[in-house]
């Protein structure tokens, strides 16, 4: 039997504009922006299944059929691929949509992060659950997931991620007050939540990242949030009132995430990732390695 804290559902919210990034998203979707060869979406639903997650569902728009078409079968390409032999290609892309059951429902208005995450509501029932913003993208193999599902297993309490940041920096972030950490632990007791302080006024130098692992009770919380500017049901609005009923961890961690909703580090995860790449890694730093000396002499 299954332990009732057991974490096998994850949600990503995936319905924004990605007005950052026009005119390239004006009619491809920002989550489908490549990452070297992989678009931004893929990477987050891998990372999920890295984490032992195995039932996704991603909350779409109306303009984003383009999301269920990536994650479903190709007959025709597989054919042709076959047809050449290239079975590994063949084999890799169906890979996309068999590691783990994908299911998608559509917000159609823009009523905030909040109204997208209680849209899982029904898929979700009475499960803890993971959410995952793929704005952020974790490149680590699921290790900061597994140890969200591990605090939440052993505490009871949802658990969100946090980074640290410079205080110069804090105003672009959900900023979290807790309780010290016990030495050697990753985790924290958060006290409160503080939505994009003044550098001044920032309760600590936590930023929240845009990995949550939530118990059920986040939904009914979701409930009670009236829409506040622009018509938008915020998450973090739900969260301090969870965090305020039943108390709330942070799981404290550095490496692995690009926030690949912003141009430069976009660039960034692309060079930083590109450098690993077995394939083309060392070739592409050679050439970066050129190219700064030619840039520099």
């Amino acid at each position: 039997m299954s332990s009732p804290l057991q974490v096998r559902k994850a949600v990503i919210p995936a319905a924004g504009l990605g007005t950052r990034f026009l005119p390239a998203t004006k009619s491809v979707p920002k989550e489908m922006l490549p990452v070297i060869d992989r678009p931004a979406i893929q990477i987050v639903v891998e990372e999920a299944v890295a984490a032992g997650i195995d039932d996704i569902l991603i909350i779409t728009s109306p303009y984003k059929k383009v999301l269920e078409d990536h994650f479903d079968r190709a007959f025709e390409l597989e054919a042709r691929l076959a047809a050449k032999g290239k079975t590994a290609e063949v084999d890799a892309l169906r890979a996309i949509g068999e590691q783990a059951q994908i299911h998608f429902v559509r917000q159609g208005e823009p009523m905030g992060l909040g109204h997208a995450v209680s849209m899982a509501r029904r898929h979700v029932g009475d499960d803890p659950f993971a959410v995952m913003l793929p704005d952020d993208i974790m490149v680590d193999g699921g290790v900061l997931l597994r140890g969200m599902i591990a605090s939440l297993q052993d505490t009871g309490a949802s658990v969100v991620a946090l980074k640290e940041f410079p205080f110069s920096e804090i105003s672009a972030y959900g900023c979290a007050a807790h309780e010290p950490a016990t030495a050697g632990s990753p985790l924290v007791k958060i006290t409160g939540l503080v939505e994009k302080p003044k550098a001044e006024q920032a309760p600590s130098n936590l930023a929240v990242m845009g990995r949550y692992v939530f118990t059920p009770a986040i939904f009914e919380h979701l409930a009670q949030i009236r829409p506040g500017v622009g018509g938008e049901i915020q998450l973090t609005d739900a969260m301090d009132r969870l965090l305020r009923a039943d108390g709330m961890s942070g799981f404290v961690f550095s490496e692995g995430r690009y926030d690949i909703g912003q141009k430069q580090d976009f660039l960034r995860a692309t060079v930083e990732l590109a450098m690993e790449h077995p394939e083309l890694g060392a070739d592409f730093t050679q050439f970066l390695t050129d190219l700064a000396k030619q840039r520099l002499s």
